[in-house]
């Protein structure tokens, strides 16, 4: 058992908390948000990931989670602290460091006796090395930095957690590497490897498998655009090639674009990060001038199905979220399908099964918001799919028919096979497959 504390509730803060609690660990989990911080001591979880609710009610009932805004009490009896603090894009792309940096600058006035000091957030490489600085100047108490970053998906994040692939530690400090291997020795015990690493290795390595995924659903993406130039399917080719083991099944699915909070920050962080040591990522500008245009291609479908002029067509949008088994909405591309159309003189009436809320923040009233799929179908030319949630994929096509005027559906997931819309007689486009305008 450890005493930790955890500086950040957001989605990696409150499931790297939960889940060391539910291995026995005693865990203070600190926000500067009071009101948030209340709403979790009365039992409430602030966001939405699966299985979540259950460790969360279960470690806190027995006291080993706990919720405070007072730093240096959290810190006091902590061994291990971990940053999990937002690292949001600046305008030139920068992650800006201004929170992790900040909460070093404290903590090295409040310190008392050694802690292991651990960067959990995606950090620009060399960020271990700011940390421990900004903590040196405030104190002459020994600590180490490390790098720990996490691989984490949303709507899986406790279940990764818990049976982790790989954990990557970054430190060269034989007393930080042992704290470690006891703390995450319940997490390996199937034999998934801890790599043990120096810190600027470990951070490059978190932004450099999320740029490579990156890389490769964009890449899908422009040959599903390429298929629909020749007239092949995209979903043969891509049986074709995930067949091969040295390129696998995984992130091949075409669509309207990558989104989320991590995918888009840490592309365009590591491209700036090059930019500051004089590197030229070709590659990775590439995808990220492909990923914005395809998150539009659906409203060029639409544009190109009903001529330039939308002005006054009702639309129904199933879909929020950047991806199913979330509420999180940053970066999805159903805002900038939103967006678009709205200028075009559109009427949105949208569903969501977690994440309307946090749209209707942002719109308000602009756009309708639905108690179900089918409420959002009444009254609606057509109908868009933006995200993948399973309560889509076998809806009742013959309501959906029914209540749709232009009996159109344009699916940015590719959700339903192509006999079927066929069968259906429903108008059906999708990315990288054969359109269907029967």
């Amino acid at each position: 058992m450890k005493n930790i504390a955890v500086i950040g509730t957001g989605y990696v803060g409150l499931v790297t908390g939960t889940c060391f609690a539910e291995t026995g660990n005693n865990v203070v989990c600190v926000d500067i948000d009071a009101n948030k911080v209340e709403r979790m001591q009365n039992g409430e979880v602030p966001i939405y990931e699966p299985q979540l609710d259950v460790l969360f009610e279960r470690n806190k009932k027995q006291g080993r989670l706990k919720f405070s805004t007072n730093l240096e009490t959290a810190v006091a009896d902590a061994e291990i602290i971990f940053l999990a603090l937002p690292t949001p894009p600046g305008e030139d792309g920068s992650a800006d460091l201004s929170y992790i940096l900040g909460v070093a600058d404290q903590l090295g006035k409040i310190i008392k006796d050694y802690k292991v000091i651990i960067d959990k957030s995606t950090v620009p490489v060399g960020t271990a090395e700011k940390v421990k600085n900004a903590i040196s100047k405030n104190t002459q108490i020994g600590f180490d930095v490390v790098s720990n970053p996490e691989f984490l998906r949303e709507g899986y994040a406790v279940s990764d957690f818990l049976k982790p692939d790989r954990v990557v530690i970054g430190t060269e400090s034989a007393k930080a590497r042992k704290i470690l291997e006891e703390l995450y020795k319940p997490f390996v015990r199937q034999g998934n490897p801890i790599y043990f690493m120096d810190e600027k290795s470990a951070e490059l390595t978190k932004y450099a498998a999320n740029s490579f995924l990156a890389t490769k659903i964009t890449f899908m993406n422009e040959i599903a655009n390429f298929c629909e130039k020749v007239g092949a399917d995209v979903d043969m080719v891509r049986k074709g090639i995930g067949s091969d083991a040295r390129i696998g099944n995984r992130f091949l699915f075409p669509g309207i674009g990558y989104g989320g909070s991590c995918f888009p920050k840490d592309v365009q962080a590591l491209v700036k990060s090059g930019s500051d040591h004089g590197f030229d990522f070709k590659i990775i500008n590439s995808v990220m001038e492909v990923n914005e245009r395809q998150k539009l291609i659906i409203v060029d479908k639409i544009k190109s199905f009903y001529g330039e002029s939308l002005n006054g067509k009702s639309i129904a949008l199933w879909g929020l979220a950047f991806k199913p088994d979330t509420d999180d909405i940053r970066e999805a591309p159903a805002l900038y399908i939103i967006d678009a159309l709205l200028e075009l003189g559109c009427k949105i009436k949208a569903f969501d099964p977690e994440a309307m809320e946090n749209v209707e923040s942002i719109y308000g009233n602009k756009i309708t918001f639905c108690e179900n799929q089918y409420e959002a179908l009444e009254g609606s030319d057509f109908l868009i799919i933006a995200t993948e949630w399973q309560v889509f994929r076998t809806p009742d096509f013959n309501k959906v028919k029914e209540l749709l005027t232009d009996n159109v559906i344009f699916d940015g997931r590719n959700l339903y096979d192509l006999e079927d819309m066929k069968k259906l007689g429903m108008r059906y486009q999708s990315i990288g497959r054969e359109t269907i305008n029967e």
